[in-house]
C-alpha cells in the first residue's frame, strides 16, 4: 500500500506558509558531532533517573544525552534566524529557512544533513472518533469492563495499583485535571511530579484540548469509587505537545517531550498521538523514516516502555498504523469493541511497511473517560485503548520490578489472551493480569482438529462445544496463514456456529506456509500435508 498524499495537504501548506515567513520551510539540521561539549548527569537528570541508572560511567559514555555544540547552534541561528526545538538525542535542531539559507547551511563542515519537515498538522489518534452521552446502564457496564477485560481484579485483589511507577503522558492539554473529582486522589498525594507545555514553554498544562484529561482518566481516574484505569497509585509527568496553530511543531515537541520524560525519570510513556497522510506516505511507516520514530526507538533502548496508539484510520483510505506507532521496541495498541471483543472498525491495521507485526496488543477502543464538566462520558478511539494498557503496564511492572523495559514489553505480549497467535488487527490480543500473578496456568484440552480431505483442509470443532457456546463472545475462532518469514497473508476471526468452522483449499498453502488456529485458549500450528499439529502450545491466562 503506497498511497499518494491528498490534494488538501498542498492547499493547507500554502495557507500555512505565511506563518513561517515568506519563502521559508521547516527543516531538521543534524550535526556531525558534539565536540567540545561537557555533561554532568547529576546536574541534569532527576534523582529518579539517577536511581534507575546508577552507573554514572555509562551515563557519561552515552553521548546522546550531551547538549548540542553551542557554536554550531549559534552559526545556524545567524543564517536561519528562526530556530525551533533542539534534540540532544538526534544531535539536531529544527529551523525555518529559505532555499538559499539551506544551501549555506548544507555547506557547513559540521552539518551532517538537512531534512525537510513536510506536511501540515495532523494527529490521527488525537482526533477521537466521537463522544457519546449514552444511557447510564451502558456507561457503567463499559466502565466496569474496560479494566476487567484485562483481569484488573487480580491486580486490585493483590494490592497492585502502579505505585512507584512514573508515567509520562504526551497530549494536547489537561484542562480540569487540577479540579476534577476523578483525579482528587492523585492531587491529594502530590503525584503529578512535573508538567511542561512545549507549545508555550511554560509549566502550566491545565488548559487546552480535553483529550489529555480523558487519557489520564483511563490510566488512573476513579469515578464514584470505580477505577477507570488500573494505575491509580502511579506518579505522572504531563506534557502538552500538540497545538493546531503551529503546523510543523508537533513532532518537534514530541522529541523534546521524550527527552524531558527521560530526564525526569519516566518509566512509561503513554502517547495517544500519531502522524499520517498529510506528512507521510504509507510506505514511510517502516520504523525508520520519521524523527519521532527514531526518538521512540531510542527511548526504548534507554529503558523506557513507550506505549503508542495505533491510530483511528482502519475505516479510512489510509488504513494502517501511524508514526511513531511503527517504531520497533515499543508497544503499539489497537482497539477492540466491548460489544464483540473483536477489532473495532476504526482501529488502524498493521503490519509496518517493512513487515513487522503491529499492533502488539489491544484494549477497549470504546471507553468511559473524564470530561471537562467534572463528570464522565463514553468516548471512542485507540487514544483510550492506549492509556488502558499503560495503566496495565504500570501494574505489571510493579508486580515484576526486576524486569527491564524490553523484558516487560515481551511479557505483556505473552500475557495477552491470544498469544502466541497474532494478527494485524488484534496483535496478540488483550493483556491479562493473571499472567503476572499466577505461575501455574490451567491446562486446556484440544478444542478443534484439522482434517485433510482430498483437496481441502478443514478445521472441525467439538460438537459439544459448538452447541454449548454458539453465539457467545468467548466462542471466537482466530486463524492466520503464515509465510516462512513470519508474516501473514490472511487472517480472520469469527464466532463458531457449526462443527466445520474453517475450510481451505490445499492450494492456499505454499511450501513452508503454516495455518495457525486459536479457539478457547487452545492453539495449534499446522504445516502443509501434516495430519497432526507440528507444534502447539496450550495456555490459559487468567
Amino acid at each position: 500500500m503506497n498511497k499518494c498524499k491528498r490534494l488538501t495537504t498542498i492547499l493547507i501548506i500554502v495557507i500555512a506558509i505565511p506563518t513561517l515567513g515568506f519563502g521559508q520551510s521547516r527543516y531538521w539540521v543534524q550535526f556531525t558531532d558534539k565536540h567540545g561539549t561537557s555533561f554532568n548527569p547529576r546536574n541534569y537528570f532527576s534523582s529518579k533517573t539517577m536511581e534507575k541508572r546508577v552507573d554514572e560511567v555509562n551515563l557519561l559514555a552515552d553521548s546522546t544525552d550531551f547538549p548540542l555544540n553551542d557554536s554550531y547552534v549559534a552559526t545556524i541561528s545567524n543564517i536561519a534566524k528562526r530556530m525551533g526545538k533542539e534534540s540532544r538525542w538526534l544531535n539536531a535542531i529544527a529551523i525555518s529557512a529559505s532555499n538559499n539559507e539551506v544551501k549555506q547551511i548544507k555547506q557547513l563542515p559540521f552539518v551532517k544533513q538537512v531534512v525537510a519537515i513536510e506536511g501540515e498538522w495532523t494527529t490521527t489518534a488525537l482526533n477521537q472518533k466521537k463522544r457519546s452521552s449514552d444511557n447510564n446502564d451502558k456507561l457503567w457496564d463499559i466502565l466496569y469492563r474496560q479494566t476487567e477485560r484485562m483481569g484488573g481484579r487480580y491486580f486490585r485483589d493483590s494490592g497492585i495499583n502502579g505505585k512507584g511507577v512514573r508515567i509520562a503522558i504526551f497530549d494536547a492539554g489537561f484542562p480540569t485535571v487540577d479540579t476534577h473529582p476523578a483525579f482528587e486522589h492523585i492531587r491529594k498525594d502530590g503525584r503529578i511530579i512535573a508538567t511542561w507545555d512545549f507549545t508555550k514553554n511554560r509549566p502550566f498544562v491545565f488548559r487546552g484540548n480535553s483529550h489529555g484529561t480523558s487519557v489520564l482518566s483511563c490510566i488512573a481516574g476513579i469515578h464514584e469509587g470505580t477505577d477507570m484505569g488500573l494505575a491509580t497509585g502511579a506518579n505522572f509527568l504531563l506534557a502538552i505537545t500538540e497545538v493546531s496553530s503551529e503546523p510543523f511543531s508537533e513532532e518537534e515537541n514530541w522529541l523534546a517531550a521524550v527527552e524531558w520524560a527521560y530526564k525526569n525519570g519516566a518509566d512509561i510513556i503513554s502517547s495517544s498521538l500519531g502522524y499520517t497522510n498529510n506528512r507521510y506516505f504509507t510506505k514511510d511507516m517502516d520504523g525508520k523514516k520519521s524523527f519521532v520514530v527514531k526518538a521512540a526507538s531510542l527511548a526504548a533502548r534507554k529503558g523506557m516502555l513507550v506505549i503508542n496508539a495505533a491510530g483511528n484510520d482502519g475505516d479510512s483510505e489510509w488504513k494502517v498504523i501511524s508514526t511513531p506507532a511503527d517504531a520497533d521496541s515499543i508497544l503499539t495498541i489497537g482497539g477492540v469493541s466491548p460489544e464483540t471483543n473483536l477489532h473495532i472498525n476504526f482501529s488502524s491495521y498493521g503490519p509496518t511497511a517493512d513487515g513487522r507485526m503491529k499492533p502488539n496488543v489491544s484494549a477497549f477502543g470504546e471507553a468511559v473517560v473524564a470530561n471537562t464538566k467534572g463528570n464522565v462520558e463514553i468516548a471512542f478511539g485507540t487514544s483510550f485503548a492506549t492509556p488502558l494498557v499503560a495503566g496495565f503496564a504500570a501494574c505489571a511492572w510493579q508486580a515484576a520490578k526486576e524486569k527491564t523495559a524490553m523484558e516487560m514489553l515481551k511479557e505483556i505480549e505473552k500475557s495477552a489472551d491470544l498469544y502466541p497467535y497474532f494478527d494485524y488487527a488484534h496483535g496478540y490480543g488483550v493483556p491479562q493480569a493473571g499472567y503476572f500473578l499466577y505461575a501455574n496456568k490451567d491446562s486446556v484440552n484440544s478444542t478443534f482438529s484439522l482434517i485433510e480431505n482430498g483437496d481441502y483442509f478443514s478445521v472441525f470443532i467439538s460438537y459439544g462445544l459448538v452447541k454449548l457456546l454458539s453465539g457467545y463472545n468467548t466462542s471466537i475462532l482466530f486463524y492466520n496463514i503464515q509465510k516462512p518469514d513470519g508474516t501473514i497473508t490472511e487472517y480472520g476471526a469469527a464466532r463458531v456456529y457449526q462443527e466445520q468452522a474453517l475450510n481451505f483449499k490445499k492450494s492456499a498453502f505454499k511450501v513452508g506456509y503454516k495455518l495457525n488456529v486459536r479457539y478457547l485458549n487452545y492453539y495449534a500450528t499446522y504445516e502443509l500435508g501434516a495430519k497432526e499439529p507440528v507444534d502447539h502450545e496450550i495456555t490459559a491466562n487468567l
